[in-house]
């Protein structure tokens, strides 16, 4: 390791061909904090991009598959809260700080609340319970749908 100037602070090993400094991110010369003076924008080093070239397709490509891990909770740009709110901050609420193992058994009911709201799979289940019994007095004769629901409904001006 080799000691910098600045306080006897360790500044990393230093690669002599490329300039790069290894290990702890040092100050880069130039001024700003490591901004070029001239354009005011972080400045890369040479082959940054070859070096990994699918590191970032989402966002070149414009889609997020990401974005079903975001915290809606979180400050939004429009001040709109999200639907399911307050179902999620109950829940973050309660696994933050217990770990995983614990948050799994002992969340479990803000969890499934949650999941619920967000996918609503037993209101689905209850609407297509629905259908089928509707379906099924319709097939009996029991039941006749109103004319406004079958298109016969008088035409209006």
């Amino acid at each position: 390791m080799v000691t910098g100037g600045r306080g006897g602070r360790k500044a990393g090993r230093r690669c002599r061909t490329a300039g790069v400094v290894y290990g702890r991110p040092g100050r880069k010369r130039g001024g700003a904090g490591g901004r070029s003076v001239r354009e005011g924008r972080r400045t890369r080093r040479p082959g940054a991009a070859a070096a990994m070239p699918f590191f970032d397709v989402q966002s070149r490509l414009g889609i997020n598959v990401d974005k079903w891990m975001t915290i809606q909770s979180a400050p939004q740009p429009y001040k709109i809260a999200a639907t399911c709110h307050a179902f999620e901050k109950e829940w973050i609420e309660c696994s933050y700080g217990i770990g995983v193992t614990r948050a799994r058994k002992e969340c479990k009911l803000e969890y499934d609340d949650f999941m619920e709201c967000w996918h609503r799979t037993k209101t689905l289940k209850r609407l297509q319970a629905i259908v089928n019994q509707k379906t099924k007095l319709m097939k009996e004769g029991t039941y006749t749908p109103p004319d406004h629901h079958t298109g016969k409904e008088a035409p209006r001006p």
